[in-house]
């Protein structure tokens, strides 16, 4: 089994601001804004539904933390949670990839049965009189924020039918199946490890799932000493400094070879944080 970390949501270079966690532990993630020449513009952030307090919309909590949207559009992908969007018959998690980014993990062997764990930028929010805000006496974090282990993988390049439940997704639009090695991955019902928990989901947050060191910049990761040895690609030995690891500052998947230690704490992980 292999791990893929991969990075999602708003950051510096996509939506300016990081995606906020909510007083009561709920991780919320931003998409980033769709790109108007690989996708059609179906889902826009006021169409993603929130449901807390007295926020039903994404966009209305945007608007609250200061996000100022360019581009009202989407692109609402990885796609983990049932209840952010109106589904159709058959609906099941999913995640697309295309281009380098998917040669990448063409090349590093990634199939059925590997599991992807998301990270992105993050921050605290707190109430101010019934308005969310950023927390500004806390400083910006990476943090893990869901999973999902491959149960098919739905390749353009293989003349694949894009089912019909499938077709609302970014990357299943006419535009985006005709990008290179366009790729869909679509979660398995049930986790091979533990068929008591989906095999897809979104984290609550917890400290454990916070990957920045402490006081560290963000791309410092106090990353557990059992990766050290193992081969995390786009990274060599030397991105293990005195006391942490140093992530690179771009791109989207990391992909972990993995030992019996690291699947114990991937599988652990998963089953004390889903939510």
């Amino acid at each position: 089994m292999k791990i893929i970390l991969s990075r999602k949501g708003f950051d510096s270079s996509y939506g300016g601001h990081p995606s906020p966690i909510l007083p009561n532990g709920r991780i919320i993630t931003f998409p980033i804004p769709a790109n108007e020449k690989t996708e059609e513009l179906d889902i826009k952030y006021d169409d993603l539904i929130l449901n807390y307090e007295n926020y039903a919309r994404y966009s209305e909590l945007m608007a609250d933390l200061g996000i100022k949207l360019i581009n009202p559009h989407c692109h609402l992908d990885p796609d983990l949670g049932a209840s952010t969007y109106g589904r159709a018959p058959g609906w099941k998690p999913a995640f697309g990839q295309a281009e380098a980014a998917q040669a990448h993990l063409e090349n590093q062997g990634v199939a059925v049965g590997d599991i992807f764990l998301f990270f992105g930028r993050f921050n605290h929010t707190f109430d101010d009189n019934g308005k969310l805000r950023y927390d500004a006496n806390r400083h910006e974090f990476h943090m893990l924020f869901g999973y999902l282990q491959i149960g098919e993988i739905l390749k353009a390049d293989a003349g694949t039918v894009v089912p019909d439940w499938l077709k609302y997704h970014p990357h299943a639009s006419d535009k985006a199946w005709k990008t290179s090695k366009n790729t869909i991955y679509i979660s398995r019902d049930r986790l091979s490890f533990d068929e008591t928990l989906p095999g897809s989901g979104l984290f609550r947050f917890s400290e454990e799932l916070v990957l920045t060191k402490p006081g560290y910049k963000i791309t410092c990761w106090n990353l557990p000493e059992i990766f050290r040895d193992v081969n995390i690609s786009y990274h060599k030995k030397e991105s293990w400094k005195n006391g942490y690891f140093e992530s690179v500052s771009r791109g989207q998947e990391f992909v972990v070879d993995t030992n019996p230690e690291i699947q114990q704490w991937v599988e652990g992980l998963i089953e004390r944080h889903s939510r």
